[in-house]
């Protein structure tokens, strides 16, 4: 009877293994082999895209292996180290290791993942639409049930020409990517060498493409894709990738990046009021990242030329900034901008300011005696 019993236990417990191992879910991330000098040779992949989508799934139990189009060591470009989720990357020998040794994309068996996932970065664009054994690895899993295809950023060039049978396999799919108004923002140091524009070349080949203000999140689902526009819709794109391997995200407390840009999306949305927005940085700065609430409204400004309300707009984020981050280049700027929108007395204060506090003194007298 006894021994019966201890069958029956190790039974049961080889039956509990076996459905824990059953459930678990495996994604084979993917990133650009093209990288070297930290991008300042030839542009490789984004440390940063990498690292909150690899944090994401492993927080959710999901196994990750890292594949590359030539395997090995892999460069990223230049990152920012002292990113929360850097810093919990780096100190993960894991996700080290599969960094120093990516799996070619030859060696992939496509059946044994759930989902791919294909970082960004603009290394993307010149070697993974043209890997045959990635090209194969995705039409494989696109035509299995049940298997998710994502990508961030510049990662949905991988798509682009990829068929099953006659057709492009993101036709009339909503999908999104690094856009051409990003491109012509942040991308110029490459885009001239790139062998395609992505929003244009995923337009052309029938995919119905969604967009958000220059990099702010987005994220489009649709069918299997998964697909996030820019580095700060990682973090959600691979939420949505957890999420439709049918599992729950456990919560995720957002990084201060990453909390500024929902911030200022929703400003931007006429979902957060200004007042509201300066209330939530007064309660707790630490939360948000001050100069990237400052460059994006720099950035904002740039964009728009001509268009007086998105200009106020962007002197607001400036403004926003200013108490915890002052930059009197920013603040000529914001004095220029009110002059651009005929609120010169609201430039007169700014340079004013300037002045008093010994910033760019010269510059900001000679635009006072060209505004009176």
């Amino acid at each position: 009877m006894k021994q019966l019993v201890t069958a029956l236990l190790v039974f049961v417990a080889l039956a509990s293994i076996g459905q824990r191992l059953n459930s678990e879910k495996k994604v084979l991330m993917v990133v650009s082999s093209y990288g070297k000098d930290q991008g300042q040779t030839r542009p490789g992949y984004e440390f940063d895209e990498f690292s909150q989508a690899y944090l994401i799934f492993k927080d959710n139990g999901l196994t990750v292996d890292l594949a590359s189009p030539r395997g090995g060591k892999v460069e990223p470009d230049q990152y920012n180290k002292e990113k929360v989720y850097n810093q919990r990357l780096l100190a993960d020998e894991y996700a080290l290791s599969l960094l120093e040794e990516t799996i070619p994309t030859s060696r992939i068996n496509s059946e044994n993942y759930d989902a791919i996932f294909v970082v960004g970065g603009k290394g993307a664009m010149f070697d993974l639409p043209y890997d045959p054994s990635l090209q194969d690895i995705i039409l494989e899993m696109y035509e299995r049930p049940n298997t998710i295809i994502a990508s961030v950023c510049h990662g949905p060039a991988v798509f682009a020409n990829v068929k099953s049978g006659d057709k492009f396999i993101v036709k009339d799919v909503e999908m999104t990517g690094f856009t051409n108004e990003e491109e012509a923002l942040f991308g110029k140091k490459w885009v001239s060498e790139f062998p395609f524009s992505l929003e244009d070349q995923l337009v052309l080949r029938g995919a119905k493409f969604t967009k958000a203000n220059f990099m702010l999140p987005n994220v489009s689902v649709s069918g299997s894709f998964v697909t996030g526009q820019n580095p700060f819709s990682t973090a959600r794109s691979a939420e949505e990738v957890v999420r439709a391997l049918g599992l729950t995200p456990k919560e995720h407390i957002q990084y201060p990046d990453e909390h500024t840009v929902y911030a200022i999306k929703s400003f931007l949305n006429e979902e957060l009021s200004l007042k509201a927005f300066n209330k939530k940085l007064k309660q707790d700065t630490s939360a948000f990242d001050i100069p990237l609430l400052a460059i994006y409204g720099y950035y904002h400004i740039m964009a728009n030329e001509g268009a007086n309300e998105k200009l106020r707009q962007g002197i607001q984020l400036v403004e926003l900034s200013a108490p915890y981050f002052f930059n009197e280049n920013l603040q000529i700027m914001v004095a220029q901008t009110y002059i651009a929108i005929e609120e010169k007395s609201k430039a007169k204060k700014v340079l004013n300011d300037l002045i008093a506090r010994d910033k760019l003194t010269e510059q900001a007298e000679e635009m006072l005696i060209q505004i009176d």
